[in-house]
């Protein structure tokens, strides 16, 4: 009786997340900033309305790929942490530790600082248009829409949850008030700008690779729900349906988009554009001039949300692991989000919002610099070289898995051509970006690079310390020393709110 007890009071991540849930999550992480701000990267650098297109679908097909393998990855690996943890487990502790410092210091400030400056833009611009909005303004909503999300998803993880799922369906008609007229335009005969769209003469090949991060960009969030895997209602089923159904709409959804921005919209409008969206309605439907920016800032806003509520998570998983302060692994025992240790028995809610700040404005520096002084795409590109790199990494890991452990049943397996047919895409593209840009890839390099010697000054020897005993010490040559393991047998520290 006694035991039954202290199992319903144990305190972990609950399975909250149901399968519409997931999608939603999906769904919200992938159709946001991207689709509104790529069009422009995406033409610049493929050089015409034909090959743009054929970059988009490219983009598409290469983000099934990746999220059948991370969906195989899920149903292999029961934890949840997403690149992070898939690289600890298959490829050991360094390469996770180098993704997880680009990723604090590098890919999740710049992203957030391009998602929030596209929000910034859009929510000002029904109250100045025809006027630009002044750039002070946008960057302060900026920041302002960046830290309500924080607010939020470290409050409780039904009610981001339920604001996801709301702000899935805004997405969806954001896109549907530009598909539908586009279409309707296309039907009554707008072809001209799809006249001659395929020009090889403005086609640049070593542009490409800064075409697909634009593109990729735009998809990215496909992988979001292997971040929340442990908090998934019967993951093995809902992860892989999930990511297929929803990277099947977003194709559909994208393609449709992109049809009908140049069904309106010629080249040159396109890239003198600064929000594609609302030069297209300009264009199209002055009628709903006052409606789309808003739908498109909420779009905006619920990728915010999708990434902050899934990145606390690869804090929370790489703290178990022993490579992040212990702090970031305690579980507010109440709401059952990962909320700092010391704020655990406060019923105080005042210190409870407090602890947002604790928690993931760390960055708070690197993200206000970047939205105050940074581009967008200049910023894209800098933070995708290190996202696709480890990304790359996480897929030929699933490969490295497979080979070592050929007798591990999973729920749900894809062909060997998929990861890596897709490792080598992302890998080759990393490779290429070097020649296409290479000041702001030279500095996400760099950003990597720089955790070498803190992985070795600080968290080598600190895990060399608590992994003492013999077996420890073999097991975490396998990968193998973590959780599981802490309870007997020396370990490193692991709280003991989710053993």
């Amino acid at each position: 009786m006694g035991k039954d007890k202290k199992e319903q009071e144990a305190v972990f991540l609950r399975r909250k997340i149901t399968l519409l849930r997931a999608f939603s999550l999906l769904i919200g992480s992938m159709v946001g900033s991207g689709i509104f701000i790529s069009p422009k990267g995406v033409l610049k650098n493929s050089g015409s309305v034909g090959f743009s297109l054929v970059v988009w679908f490219a983009c598409g097909l290469l983000s099934m790929f990746g999220a059948l393998c991370y969906a195989e990855l899920g149903t292999r690996i029961t934890k949840s942490g997403g690149h992070y943890i898939y690289i600890l487990e298959t490829l050991g502790p360094l390469p996770s530790f180098l993704f997880l410092w680009a990723e604090f210091f590098a890919i999740r400030p710049a992203n957030s600082a391009v998602v929030s400056l596209a929000f910034g833009r859009y929510m000002l611009e029904p109250f100045f248009a025809p006027c630009a909005a002044p750039v002070p303004a946008v960057k302060l909503v900026s920041l302002l829409g960046y830290y309500m999300v924080l607010t939020l998803n470290s409050w409780s993880v039904t009610w981001s949850a339920r604001l996801q799922t709301a702000l899935s369906i805004v997405k969806l008609l954001a896109l549907a008030l530009i598909i539908v007229p586009g279409m309707m335009l296309l039907a009554q005969g707008h072809t001209e700008n799809f006249q001659n769209a395929f020009d090889r003469q403005a086609l640049v090949l070593d542009k490409l690779p800064l075409a697909f991060y634009a593109g990729m960009f735009a998809y990215s969030g496909w992988f979001q729900a292997s971040f929340v895997r442990e908090e998934l209602v019967r993951p093995e089923r809902n992860i892989p349906l999930a990511v297929i159904v929803s990277v099947i709409t977003v194709i559909v959804g994208y393609m449709l988009t992109n049809v009908s921005y140049y069904t309106v919209l010629g080249t040159q409008d396109v890239l003198a554009s600064p929000a594609v969206a609302v030069s297209f309605v300009q264009q199209a439907f002055k009628s709903l001039i006052s409606v789309v920016p808003v739908l498109v800032a909420l779009s905006c806003f619920g990728t915010m949300n999708g990434g902050i509520f899934t990145f606390s998570r690869t804090l929370f998983v790489a703290s178990r692991e022993g490579q992040w302060p212990p702090l970031f692994s305690m579980i507010h025992i109440r709401r059952h989000t990962p909320l700092p240790a010391v704020m655990l028995m406060s019923k105080d809610r005042t210190k409870a919002l407090m602890t947002v700040f604790h928690l993931h404005n760390a960055q708070f520096p690197l993200v206000t610099a970047m939205v105050c002084i940074g581009d967008i795409y200049h910023l894209m590109n800098f933070f995708s070289f290190s996202r696709w790199l480890f990304i790359g990494l996480a897929t030929l890991g699933l490969i490295v898995h497979r080979h070592r452990y050929p007798e591990l049943h999973s729920p749900f397996k894809v062909p060997l051509f998929i990861p890596v047919s897709f490792t080598v895409i992302c890998l080759f593209t990393v490779a290429m970006s070097f020649y296409s840009d290479p000041v702001n890839i030279s500095i996400g390099c760099t950003m990597v690079l720089s955790g070498f010697p803190v992985y070795y000054l600080i968290i080598h020897r600190q895990m060399s310390r608590r992994c003492s005993s013999p077996f420890c010490k073999y097991a975490f040559e396998f990968q193998y020393c973590g959780p599981k393991h802490a309870q007997g047998w020396g370990c490193w520290f692991v709280p003991r709110a989710h053993l």
